[in-house]
């Protein structure tokens, strides 16, 4: 993959749920290229605080990111929910819980639908920008042969299609800024924990974070409102 530099001047970095495992790694990859003059960890335990299911302080964070020097031309959304608390993902029709499913899409898609509201307006209007929320392969629906996960695959489905229409609005405002959605492959994370054993290819999230962090450097504005693998490679809704 052919690195698409970032814009010029001074530039900062969010990593949104710096907390959990994807997004840990994601900013100690981040501090070690150095890349950025500015790297922030959000989450509901940093200040300012950022809990994925209040607006209120998705709003507040977005706006004190907005008054810093170094402008925002990455924002990472290394959020999701897949089971805990009771739940588990759904092996068929009768498993369907209406509570699991609404903190499924409340989780993956309508906090990250948020956070596209609030920080995609900070994205400079010119030179190279990216917005990245971590997605999933069971979210697309023309892969879907195995069935099963029903909310999880349909939260990740509507996410999927969230960031392409917001593509299309960014590209009105910032045509060289990017809306992208990133699978990272099977990770060895708590959200995982129960199913990543069923994988030959399961990665650290070191590793994860690598190869990310790779498809962003080298993803381009025609590629806004994609669907990409950890490879880069496309992945069909």
């Amino acid at each position: 993959m052919t690195e698409t530099p970032f814009g010029s001047g001074p530039a900062s970095a969010i990593v949104i749920g710096a907390s959990g495992g994807i997004g840990s790694a994601l900013f100690s990859a981040l501090e070690a290229h150095g890349r950025f003059s500015r790297i922030v960890a959000l989450g509901r335990n940093s200040s300012p605080a950022l809990d994925l299911l209040d607006e209120r302080s998705i709003a507040s964070a977005a706006a004190e990111i907005a008054l810093l020097d170094a402008k925002p031309r990455l924002v990472l959304d290394a959020t999701g929910f897949l089971h805990g608390d009771g739940f588990e993902p759904e092996k068929s029709l009768g498993q369907i819980d209406g509570a699991h499913m609404a903190r499924s899409f409340a989780v993956n898609a309508i906090g990250p639908a948020l956070l596209m509201k609030h920080f995609l307006p900070l994205l400079p209007r010119e030179g190279k920008a990216v917005f990245a929320t971590l997605s999933a392969r069971v979210g697309s629906i023309s892969d879907n042969r195995l069935g099963g996960w029903y909310s999880y695959r349909a939260a990740k489905a509507a996410l999927n299609q969230l960031v392409r229409t917001a593509s299309v609005e960014l590209r009105r405002r910032a045509p060289e800024a990017i809306c992208v959605a990133l699978h990272p492959g099977t990770v060895e994370t708590r959200l995982s924990a129960s199913f990543a054993r069923r994988h030959l290819d399961v990665l650290t999230p070191a590793d994860a974070a690598t190869r990310l962090l790779k498809v962003i450097d080298a993803v381009g504005p025609e590629q806004s409102g994609a669907f990409l693998d950890n490879q880069g490679e496309p992945i069909p809704f």
